[in-house]
Order: structure tokens, then C-alpha cells, then sequence
């Protein structure tokens, strides 16, 4: 394991006194009492949908929504009593029942509510339930719309059960339910083969990592004989380095697998299949922000484990250029956001990678990115809605004056992923780059690389959408979604806009200091304001470059074919598929083929092969027993002389 720090000397981040808290909560009381309904409600409206069948038809979608919208409720109410609460009081824990009782192994179905979870709720059920009323409009003249809202509130509830669970047992317990509801919804338009494709490989590409999570499960009742947040938290430091470096690295392999990190990203674009209220949701509220949850949830492990946290910075750090460069290529609309949100969840796997200094950092983004990802991609639907499901870009342009709201929500945005100053990714991503520059420079030069690299494309995505000259199919006519898409755009773009005000400064430092610590922040190399006019240029010439490459030209409506090497390899997702198949597919087959073999012509050759000679001796002696007392007794002379001779022999 020392291996990857020792091969990364470049990438070793500073070591730094820092004070990581132990889990300690405290039995739920008063509202807190109602934290299970949270996980409850949206479970009982798919139970609901599902088992009512077509009798749910007419009012299923508002069952869907109501369900999701009750959740959030009860969320903001809890977030507003933990905020009563002096820190040292801000986690709870609710029992529900027994789960597990085998000999020293005790695991129950608890419950754990504290600040990290809070806003993990909210974002959840928040962006959730906006989600789930643009589907109403979206999904409107779907017939399997009541399927659609069910699978949307399984979704949701799995999610809740992995933030909110106690131990790890429990989270992979929601782990697993947000891998089946996304394969469910991935291939919700099962009739299409690129839907029921891109639906298996999203659940069998998911099931690596989730083999990496569950042997750092088993590593932990090993290792602490407990799977607690606060049982491991306490025994951590009892453990070997070795160990704890094998828990972080499985653990980060599982958090690859839901949050498509390098090298397990393959079936995120692809994941693009599904009706794009689903792409929202995975992209901003759910599954993909798992990972970043368990690395930061694991904050006691990660921290005690330098191995595995340099592992985290290098793949973080990979990935944030790997989904860039991949969004500059792409002219499907929701794959280029795809590929932004692999290099977005990049930048918070980077956060949480940075140790204590980055883990508010990264909740920040993921809660900023929440907003203006969920805004975007039900952005790009409402594109799709007035061009008749078209999502190929060099087929939109000039649709500002078309699509006024759609635009006006999009380009809000558009600029906070960006980062122009006071929108909501300014605030929380250039932290990060600073943090990153802070604790080494290789690592944040490359962040800030990718900051220039996500101005170049979103600025092309805008341009191609939005402006430039109309490339319009035949009888095409855009027009404005109805209020039912475009109030929760609405709501998005304004946390979009002000969603990095509201949390910026110390407050989520502080908030979030009794879940993962705090340290003194060290000065950057630069001045502060000298950075982040830094960032802002790097990010401004992105935005130029796009404009003179696509906004200063015709767009082509079909793809030319003289095209560079570094184009091609971003259009063929710089051959992620190619390399998994070159190296896991192929030579797995190859295994197999040679086990198949081995087994027909060794295995198989031994046993027949022994049964042969067996046989074959066997009626060598069935011939030798004739029956005749003459043939017995020559064989009696010629033993006898044989013996005679080797006696004489031998004296």
C-alpha cells in the first residue's frame, strides 16, 4: 500500500495537526423522533404506485410528488432545531429495531441525523421534489407515467436510507437500493436496446464498486467487530496503518463505482438513455453524490490512512480533467452535462481528498452543484421538449427569443458552474482550488486547469444552444415549456444565482466541524484575492476560446470527419469503454476461455484418463483368471523361480 505514495511523491499532501471527532450522538428526541418518517413516506408512495397498479394511474404523479414534498417538510423542520442546538449536542441517533444479532456482530436499523446529514436532506428531498413536479409536465403523456413517479420515489428513499443510516451496514443497505432504482429508471424506456444497454451497464459497472464497499465492510467487523459511524470512529486508532489504508482504498473503490470516478465512469454518459427528469436526479440529488458522502462520512479512516487519501487526491484530480476534456467534445446536450458533472463531483472527491481542510469544501460544491446541475439538465429537457426530443446541439441555435425562461434559467446556471463572482460555484469551487493550491501545487494547478476547461465548454454548449445561427430541423417549431417545467427551473436558477451566498463564508466551516474536524487553514502562496483573479482569468479565457472557435464560426450540422486525434478521443469518451474492455472484458474472457479449456483437457483428460487405465488393468487381470488349474500352476512355478532368482542375485 505505501507503493502509491511512494510512486506519487508529487501528489503527497502536507501533514498537518488536525482533531477529528468521534461520533458520539445522542438518543432522538421531540421532532427528532419523526427522522424514519423521512425514509418512510417515499417508500410508502412507491409501495403505493407499484402495488396499486392501474387504479393509481390518474393521481399517481401527485401521490409521487406529495410523498417526496412531505419529506422535505419534515427535513427543514429538523434543520431548524438542530440549528437551536449547541454543537456538541448536533447528532442524533434513533433506534428502530434490531437488524443484526450474531454472536459478538450486533447491528441495528438506526438512524443517525446530524449536521452533514442535515444538508445532504435538504438537498435530497429539495431538488427531489422540484424534480418530481417538473415531471408532471415532462412525463405528461407517458403511459407508464404512475411506474415513472414510483421508481422516482424508490429512488429517493434509498438515497435517504443511505445518508441517513447509523452504520455501514445500513448505508449500503440504501447503497444497493439507489444501484436497482437507477437501473430501473436508466432503462425506463425499456423498448429502445440503447435504454436496456446503458441500464445493465450502469447496475453491472456499479456492482465493482460495490464489491469494493462491501469487503471494506467486512474489513471493519474484523478488524473493530462493529460497522457503527462511532463504534469505528472511536477504534480507529487502535488499528494498524496497513489496515486502515486496505478499508480507505476498498471504500474509495465503492465510492467510484456510484460517483462514475475514474475507473469506473464508463456508464455515466451512456446513463444519459433515461428520461432527463432521471438524469437530474442522478446527477444532482442522488446516486452520484454518494461517493463523495462516503469518503466524507469516513472522514476517521481517510484521515489515519495517508495511502488511501493520496489515492483519493489522484483519482479526484484525474477525473476532474478526464469529464472537462470529454464536455468539450460532446454535441448530445445532456452527455456534455454528463461529462460535466464526472469532472464537477471530481472537484468534491478532490475536497473530501484534501483531509480536513477540504471536507466542508466539497459538501459546499456538492450542495452549490445540487442547484445548478439540477437547473441545467432540466434546462436541457425543456430544450428537448420544444425541439422534439432532438438532443443533438448542432440542430438548436438561437433559441433565446424562443425558449426566454428556459434561456434566461439556463444561463444563470451557466455562469455559477463557471464561477463568476457572486454566483453559487464561485463560492464553493474556487475554495477548493485554493485549498488544492494550499496543500500542493501540482494538485491545484490541475483544478485550475480545469476551471479554464469548463468555461471553454459550457461556453459552447451556450453558444451552440442558445446563440449562433438556427440550424432547426424541418418542422420544427420551439416553443416554452409550461409552468409546470419551467417554476421549478425557476427555483433552481435562484439558488443557482444565491445558493453560494447563502453558505458562503465560515458558516459551513463551522457547521460542519463537529462531523469531520477542523484545522487552522494555512495561508495560501498567494494572496487570497490574487488567486481567485486568478481563477477568474483562466476561466475568462476558457469562455474567449469558445467563443472565437465556435461562436466566430458556422456550426456544422453533421459531425466532419477531419477532425484532430485529441477530438476524436474526447467524442469516444477518451475510449473508457475501449480500456475496460482491453482490460477487464477481454482478458476476462480470455480467462475463461483458458479455465474452459484446462478443465476439458486436464481435469477432464486425468479422471477419464485414470478411469482408462483402470479399466484397461483391470481386463489385462480378468484375462489372466481363465479357470484352468495348469495356468495356475505354471504362474505358482514362475513366482516361485523369480523369487529363487533374486535371492541368488541379491547373495
Amino acid at each position: 500500500m505505501h507503493a502509491l505514495t511512494a510512486l506519487t511523491p508529487a501528489l503527497t499532501l502536507k501533514a498537518s495537526e488536525t482533531h477529528i471527532p468521534v461520533v458520539a450522538p445522542t438518543e432522538a428526541d421531540g421532532p427528532f423522533t419523526l427522522l424514519w418518517l423521512i425514509i418512510a413516506l417515499p417508500l410508502l408512495g412507491a409501495a403505493i404506485l407499484l402495488l396499486g397498479g392501474r387504479r393509481t394511474d390518474k393521481w399517481g404523479h401527485l401521490l409521487g410528488t406529495a410523498t417526496s414534498a412531505g419529506s422535505f417538510l419534515i427535513s427543514l423542520v429538523l434543520f431548524v432545531n438542530l440549528l437551536g442546538r449547541d454543537e456538541g449536542e448536533r447528532q442524533v441517533s434513533q433506534h428502530l429495531y434490531d437488524w443484526i444479532d450474531a454472536g459478538k456482530l450486533h447491528i441495528g436499523m438506526d438512524l443517525l441525523y446530524d449536521p452533514l446529514s442535515a444538508l445532504f436532506l435538504l438537498l435530497i428531498t429539495g431538488v427531489g421534489s422540484l424534480i418530481h413536479v417538473y415531471s408532471i409536465g415532462y412525463m405528461a403523456h407517458d403511459p407508464r407515467r404512475r411506474r415513472f413517479f414510483a421508481y422516482l420515489n424508490l429512488f429517493v428513499a434509498a438515497m435517504l436510507m443511505l445518508i441517513l443510516a447509523e452504520n455501514y451496514v445500513g448505508l449500503f443497505l440504501g447503497w444497493e437500493g439507489v444501484g436497482l432504482a437507477s437501473y430501473l429508471l436508466i432503462g425506463f424506456w425499456q423498448h429502445k436496446p440503447s435504454a436496456a444497454a446503458a441500464a445493465k451497464k450502469a447496475f453491472v459497472i456499479n456492482r465493482v464498486g460495490d464489491m469494493g464497499l462491501s469487503l471494506a465492510i467486512f474489513l471493519m467487523i474484523v478488524t473493530f467487530g462493529t460497522t457503527s459511524f462511532s463504534g469505528v470512529s472511536a477504534l480507529a486508532g487502535g488499528a494498524t496503518e496497513t489496515t486502515l489504508n486496505w478499508i480507505g482504498v476498498l471504500l474509495l473503490v465503492g465510492a467510484c463505482g456510484k460517483s462514475a470516478q475514474v475507473p469506473l465512469q464508463a456508464w455515466l454518459l451512456d446513463a444519459m438513455e433515461g428520461p432527463t427528469p432521471v438524469s437530474a436526479l442522478i446527477h444532482a440529488a442522488t446516486m452520484v453524490t454518494a461517493g463523495v458522502y462516503l469518503i466524507t462520512r469516513s472522514n476517521f479512516v481517510f484521515e489515519l490512512a495517508p495511502t488511501a487519501q493520496t489515492a483519493v487526491v489522484i483519482v479526484a484530480t484525474v477525473t476532474l480533467l478526464w469529464g472537462a476534456i470529454i464536455g468539450c467534445a460532446k454535441d448530445d446536450i445532456k452527455k456534455g452535462l454528463a461529462g460535466s458533472t464526472m469532472s464537477q463531483i471530481g472537484y468534491m472527491m478532490l475536497g473530501a481528498g484534501l483531509g480536513v481542510a477540504g471536507y466542508a469544501f466539497a459538501i459546499f460544491h456538492l450542495l452549490t452543484h445540487g442547484f445548478f446541475k439540477a437547473n441545467m439538465f432540466l434546462g436541457a429537457g425543456s430544450v428537448m421538449h420544444a425541439m422534439d426530443d432532438d438532443v443533438d446541439m448542432r440542430h438548436y441555435g438561437a433559441l433565446q427569443k424562443a425558449l426566454p425562461i428556459t434561456f434566461a434559467t439556463f444561463a444563470l446556471g451557466f455562469l455559477a458552474i463557471i464561477g463568476i463572482p457572486p454566483f453559487a460555484g464561485f463560492w464553493s469551487k474556487d475554495k477548493i482550488i485554493e485549498v488544492a493550491l494550499t496543500e500542493n501545487p501540482v494538485v491545484g494547478i490541475c483544478a485550475l486547469l480545469g476551471a479554464g476547461i469548463t468555461g471553454f465548454y459550457m461556453t459552447r454548449m451556450m453558444l451552440m444552444t442558445f446563440f449562433t445561427k438556427k440550424r432547426w430541423e424541418k418542422n420544427v417549431h420551439p416553443h416554452e415549456s409550461p409552468l409546470v417545467m419551467t417554476i421549478p427551473l425557476m427555483v433552481l436558477a435562484a439558488l443557482s444565482a444565491l445558493g453560494g451566498l447563502m453558505l458562503a463564508g465560515n458558516w459551513i466551516v463551522d457547521w460542519l466541524s463537529p462531523v469531520v474536524g477542523h484545522v487552522e487553514h494555512e495561508d495560501p502562496p498567494l494572496p487570497v484575492i490574487v488567486l481567485t483573479l486568478i481563477t477568474i482569468a483562466v476561466v475568462l479565457a476558457g469562455v474567449a476560446l469558445a467563443w472565437v472557435l465556435v461562436g466566430q464560426r458556422d456550426v456544422p450540422r453533421t459531425a466532419p470527419a477531419d477532425v484532430s486525434l485529441a477530438t476524436r478521443a474526447a467524442r469516444a469518451d477518451l475510449y473508457g469503454d475501449a480500456i475496460n474492455e482491453g482490460l477487464v472484458v477481454n482478458p476476462g474472457r480470455a480467462t475463461v476461455r483458458a479455465l474452459t479449456d484446462g478443465d476439458r483437457t486436464l481435469v477432464d483428460g486425468l479422471f477419464m484418463g485414470g478411469t482408462t487405465v483402470l479399466a484397461g488393468t483391470g481386463e489385462l487381470l480378468r484375462r489372466l483368471q481363465n479357470g484352468y488349474v495348469r495356468s495356475y500352476a505354471l504362474g505358482i512355478l514362475g513366482g516361485a523361480l523369480l523369487v529363487v532368482l533374486t535371492l541368488v542375485v541379491v547373495n
